[in-house]
């Protein structure tokens, strides 16, 4: 609980862009993700890293393979790497995820996550960001594939990294527009997800892929998406808090799962942690008083 108050406190006096960075083993997330710091550290951007990590399984913390891979720019001034274990936790994002993140935006201009995979049971990351990302690489699969991935419907840019082999990366990038337009067909979107070729070796692409972020963000921001976004992602962060650490029978001591949602959003300027905080001692009071 009183590490639940310090983070209720935290300052919000920088509104950092927070995005996400997925994709597949292989497709060279780390290695984009440091060149797209580096392209950012020419701007005087200050940036926040959160590498996830795969469990080791003979110790349970992370392998630190991001730390590796990020060693370059992590070591640069106003950028700071933090790594942390999935610890086998689905969704492809640590416990302590969400408070790093939260610790990181009020500092950084840019806050990074990347994850250690996604799918159909790896999409929490997208309710923390406010853009994600999905690197693919050449040759990843067709367009049934990448459906049967279940990766269509949360990123909001797509990257084929390695886009100096050639034709394959480019009949990816087409397989993938193609699964877009199948799937945005009917849903009348407002936003598009772009899908861009980029080169980590060549540092190509990289202007494009943030000049897209950047007007994702501005896409956001009008109409209040990034607010409702980002308030949506709070509750479901306070209520798997919540079920984790009362159960069910806790949450159902105030009403239930739609009682607990509309507490949380009572309040949209409360952080998700004080939330918890002031939820959770209120399920403590019922529980003591049965």
């Amino acid at each position: 609980m009183a590490l639940l108050d310090r983070l209720s406190r935290l300052p919000r006096s920088r509104n950092a862009r927070r995005v996400g960075i997925t994709g597949a083993p292989g497709a060279g997330k780390s290695t984009l993700l440091n060149a797209l710091i580096d392209a950012l550290r020419e701007q005087d951007q200050k940036i926040g890293v959160i590498a996830v990590d795969p469990s080791s399984q003979r110790s349970g913390g992370a392998l630190l393979g991001d730390r590796m891979r990020l060693g370059t720019s992590a070591r640069e001034q106003g950028v700071f790497l933090r790594s942390m274990a999935a610890r086998n936790r689905l969704g492809g994002l640590a416990d302590a995820t969400w408070a790093g993140a939260a610790v990181m935006a009020a500092v950084f201009d840019w806050v990074f996550i990347e994850t250690v995979g996604v799918g159909q049971s790896e999409g929490e990351v997208a309710r923390i960001v406010d853009s994600l990302v999905f690197v693919a690489q050449p040759g990843a699969g067709d367009m049934l594939q990448f459906m049967k991935a279940g990766i269509l419907e949360l990123p909001d840019l797509f990257v084929v990294n390695k886009s100096d082999v050639g034709p394959s990366a480019r009949r990816t990038r087409s397989e993938l527009i193609a699964g877009l337009d199948l799937g945005t067909a009917s849903a009348n979107q407002e936003w598009v997800p772009p899908v861009l070729l980029a080169s980590a070796r060549d540092r190509a692409g990289l202007d494009e892929l943030v000049d897209r972020l950047v007007s994702h963000r501005n896409h956001l921001e009008k109409g209040d998406q990034l607010g409702r976004r980002r308030q949506a992602g709070a509750v479901r962060f306070a209520t798997d808090s919540l079920l984790r650490r009362y159960g069910e029978f806790g949450l159902s001591r105030l009403g239930g799962f739609s009682q607990i949602e509309r507490r949380l959003n009572e309040n949209s300027d409360r952080s998700p942690f004080r939330g918890v905080l002031e939820v959770g001692q209120e399920i403590e009071r019922a529980l003591a008083g049965d």
